[in-house]
């Protein structure tokens, strides 16, 4: 599972995170039943956004889908149709470039004789499922899959002073091409302009975030990155973000949609948590909640279905800004986490065996502590871990906007 988006239940209303688990239960299954038990490997957070701005642009079909253990073995309603399969097809594409980026590099176990040539013939196989599957969709997965071999050229030009820009071009193409095909999967050609731009600035930011995070490690490596190679500071590569989840707000609001809550969610404020998360974990964190405006803007889509916008939220309310039951993160024993949730206290520490620990790690999966609860205990050592979503550090209003 990769991505820049990492929406939990904290931060989303009920009904909203049921919504991203049936794209996400639903992307999951198209892997499967398109490509195989192996592709299923693809799903990514980010790559559902395309079945969630299909489904805002147009009704789409759901269908039951069977118990699962990432869902407690419970059934689900989940999202099916040309959405579903167009996200599948972009999964599989960005799945594929990523690897064989990992083998041209010789990153980690795909520099291993053996795995090497295994990894190449799963991504080239991916591959050619996906541009077939993408034809029937009507979608040239050649920007995509041109990617990789484009990048290359463009990192190879570029040096000392070449603008960070110029670099990511590549990725903005194909991720702006993505979200405008979904405009013609809806039968919405009018949108097809505002969600290009919106795609090509959030490719923008997917780049630079991956690039902010990998810094100090390809630094260690010797490893070509953006931002050391071209010499952009972290702070230009922060002003380039905050600006570029400014145009996909804009972009976002120029477009006509039935249900727009999910993709404002998703492309508003959880692209700037996203911004916030990395850039506080390089150690350059910009303004505490500068993104908190977004909320409760006239998305479309929101007063429709939510009964019009809302103020802000009552001070000393559960999710208020102005009062919060425990710190960032939360400290030993802590039971709730910066948003007023409430999640169980840290037990001592308590080592397991392997069929133990891998029994504690299900369950956890399954109950969604890996993601929520902050800090958890590591299922076979026991040892006190961060939460995947940062203590789901909620905002004052994100909890209370679409409830």
């Amino acid at each position: 599972m990769f991505g820049i988006l990492r929406p939990c239940r904290h931060t989303l209303s009920a009904e909203l995170a049921g919504e991203w688990m049936s794209h996400l239960c639903g992307l999951c299954l198209a892997l499967r039943d398109g490509h195989g038990q192996a592709a299923r490997l693809a799903t990514n957070h980010d790559g559902l956004v395309v079945s969630a701005l299909t489904a805002a642009q147009t009704r789409t079909g759901t269908r039951t889908a069977g118990p699962c253990l990432l869902r407690g073995m419970r059934t689900a309603t989940v999202a099916e149709g040309a959405g579903a399969e167009l996200a599948a097809v972009v999964s599989l594409l960005l799945a594929s470039a990523r690897i064989n980026d990992h083998i041209e590099d010789g990153d980690g176990r795909l520099a291993r004789t053996g795995v090497r040539e295994l990894a190449g013939r799963t991504a080239e196989r991916w591959q050619r499922g996906a541009r077939a599957s993408g034809a029937g969709l009507g979608f040239d997965g050649t920007a995509l899959t041109a990617v990789v071999d484009r990048q290359r050229a463009v990192e190879k030009a570029a040096g000392e002073g070449t603008d960070v820009l110029g670099v990511t071009a590549p990725t903005e193409e194909a991720t702006a091409e993505a979200f405008a095909h979904t405009a013609f999967l809806a039968g919405r050609p009018a949108n097809a302009e505002p969600l290009h731009e919106a795609g090509r600035l959030f490719g923008r930011i997917a780049h630079l975030l991956d690039a902010v995070e990998d810094r100090n490690q390809d630094l260690a490596q010797g490893s070509w990155n953006p931002l050391t190679n071209t010499g952009t500071p972290i702070r230009r590569a922060r002003d380039l973000c905050d600006d570029a989840v400014l145009g996909v707000s804009l972009a976002v609001d120029e477009a006509d949609f039935d249900d727009g809550c999910l993709v404002h969610a998703l492309l508003v404020l959880e692209l700037g948590r996203a911004v916030e998360r990395t850039f506080a974990h390089a150690g350059h964190p910009g303004h505490p909640g500068q993104y908190r405006h977004s909320v409760h803007g006239n998305h479309p889509g929101h007063s429709e279905r939510h009964g019009g916008s809302h103020g802000p939220a009552h001070a000393g309310g559960p999710h208020s800004g102005g009062e919060h039951r425990s710190g960032g993160g939360g400290g030993q024993g802590s039971d709730r986490c910066d948003c007023g949730c409430r999640t169980p206290a840290l037990e001592p520490r308590r080592s397991r065996g392997l069929p133990a620990g891998c029994a504690a790690a299900l369950f956890m999966c399954c109950t969604c502590q890996f993601c929520c609860r902050d800090p958890h205990p590591g299922p076979w050592s026991g040892k006190p871990r961060g939460s995947w979503c940062e203590a789901c550090s909620c905002w004052a209003e994100c909890c209370s906007c679409c409830d």
